[in-house]
């Protein structure tokens, strides 16, 4: 038993003096930490299109334990989330897997209607649109929606427009996935304005 304990003592030892080599080196600039949100670089596109953005908070949608994408949340300083539906800012997603066009727009238009209500002839037109806008996406494609004050929005894959929306009320809803009070993951709402981590309040 004193030759286990003795062993399990110069263990924690050895982890101990390695967490604190590392920590010492990170310190000093010798190993790079990973990026905080606010030190990520803005993407171009958004660059052109807003000035002014930083990145507000991140999150990654995992369902069963599948990993569906990454998002960010780019914003200026004035954002203010209750008010989103009338502030400039960009939602970023970054697939980790494949899915069609088509899935999207259905999946998009089923959370669009768990915050407020749309009329069947409006769901429909709204699919039309979506399904017509979002492409089949692959792993690791990037998709971006860029808000504008008026209510309009363009949509961005890998770097080109794929389209644009100028109806407030779609661009409220479709949003508000992500960023609605009412939003059926507010976890990820959480974590990408910056809730969860002080980023933002």
């Amino acid at each position: 038993m004193l030759i286990c304990f003795q062993k399990f003592k110069c263990a924690t030892k050895s982890i101990a003096t390695t967490l604190l080599f590392i920590t010492a080196m990170t310190s000093f600039g010798l190993i790079n930490a990973a990026p905080t949100p606010a030190d990520t670089p803005v993407p171009v596109e958004i660059a052109k299109a807003l000035s002014g953005m930083r990145a507000s908070g991140q999150s990654r949608l995992v369902v069963y334990g599948f990993n569906i994408y990454d998002a960010k949340l780019w914003v200026d300083t004035s954002f203010t989330p209750a008010n989103y539906t009338k502030e400039s800012f960009a939602l970023e997603l970054r697939y980790l897997r494949s899915f069609s066009g088509h899935s999207i727009a259905e999946r998009s238009l089923k959370e669009m209607r768990k915050l407020g209500q749309v009329s069947n002839e409006k769901a429909a037109e709204w699919l039309v649109q979506m399904k017509q806008t979002f492409p089949d996406i692959r792993k690791s494609d990037q998709l971006i929606g860029i808000h504008r004050p008026d209510g309009s929005a363009t949509f961005m894959m890998n770097g080109k427009a794929i389209g644009e929306v100028r109806d407030a009320e779609f661009n409220r809803l479709f949003f508000g996935i992500w960023l609605s009070p009412q939003s059926s993951e507010p976890k990820m709402r959480s974590e990408l304005l910056g809730l969860s981590t002080g980023v933002r309040r």
